[in-house]
This record gives structure tokens, sequence and C-alpha cells, in this order.
């Protein structure tokens, strides 16, 4: 049975996310990263499809191809996919913005801070990138766990979307996002 200081210990990182929240009941996996290329975006259709409750189309994995390191696959003992962050880089006039369209691990090494390692890799990426100065994403409304996830790494809810999921329910969503400051010229 839990001792009640480590239920408040929980209590605590929940109700303050921007404390950062140690990998209590889990080590840390030890994962490597790669790209998405021709050879394996199969295999993260797979991965995708069996994390998420959306089906996505081949425009969805054409933008991911073509977002360079931004797109990062998780591999556990070297070949074993066990996670994806998938993005694409919209280019406006003065600047860019960084879409992160899916992170998804296996729920069998969730918590082991393999979502966490893919995240810091791409806004660490972005962060060094002159062009991009905003990272932005949706989260379904009711997933209380992703938008604390996110709001641990800077992420803040600016906008909320009436409708956004077609086959899933509920159907709004947050629009969170992270502004890059940059150190003037």
């Amino acid at each position: 049975a839990m001792q009640f200081d480590e239920l408040a210990e929980d209590y605590d990182a929940i109700i303050n996310p921007m404390q950062p929240v140690e990998q209590r009941y889990k080590k840390k996996l030890p994962v490597c990263f790669g790209p998405i290329t021709d050879k394996n975006v199969e295999q993260v259709k797979t991965l995708n499809r069996s994390i998420f409750p959306v089906k996505y189309n081949d425009k969805f994995y054409n933008d991911v191809q073509n977002s360079g390191n931004y797109t990062q696959l998780a591999y556990y003992s070297t070949d074993i996919l066990v996670g994806a962050i998938c993005c694409r880089v919209e280019k406006k006039e003065d600047a860019s913005r960084l879409y992160i369209m899916t992170i998804g691990v296996l729920a069998p090494y969730r918590c082991c801070g393999v979502g966490t390692s893919l995240l810091e890799m791409c806004l660490n990426l972005a962060a060094e990138d002159a062009d991009i100065d905003e990272a932005y994403l949706h989260v379904q409304t009711s997933n209380t766990d992703a938008i604390n996830f996110y709001k641990r790494f800077g992420f803040e809810v600016k906008d909320k979307i009436l409708n956004y999921y077609k086959r899933i329910d509920p159907p709004d969503c947050f629009v969170l996002s992270k502004q890059f400051t940059r150190r003037s010229q």
C-alpha cells in the first residue's frame, strides 16, 4: 500500500505540473532515435494505428517524411519501434511554425521517459532553428494527462476549437503553443 507521503507527492505533481516529474514507477528506458524513411514509414503507420483513435492519410505521412529531423522514431534495443513524434514545418512570410501532429508511445513503454525524450529532442532542434518562432499542437479537451505533459515543457493553452475531431468524443480540442524567444542579431 502507498504511504500518505507518496500520495501527497503525486498529488503535488498533478496540481503543480511545472515541477519536473520524476519517473517514479518505472525506470527510464534506454532508447535510440532515428529518422522516418521510405523503408520504415509502414512501421510508423502500424505504430500510429495501434496508439491513436484516428487513421492518418497519405498526406499526413508525406508531410512527416518532408519534416527533416523534426520527425523522430524511438527504438528500444536498437530495433523495436516503441514511439514516434511526427511533425511538419509550416512556413509563414516572416517565420515558420512547427506543428506537432502526433507524439505517441506504445502502452507497455509509457512512463519510461520515451515521450519526454522525443519532445525534448524536437523542441531543442526548433529552439536552434532561427526560422521557427513557435511550436503548436492540438489536444482533445478531455486529455488532461497530455495537457499537463505539454505544460511541463512551457506550452500554454491558447485556444479551443469546437468539433475539431470527426469520429471521437469529445470532438473538441485545445490549441497548445510554445513560443521561442530569439536573441536579436
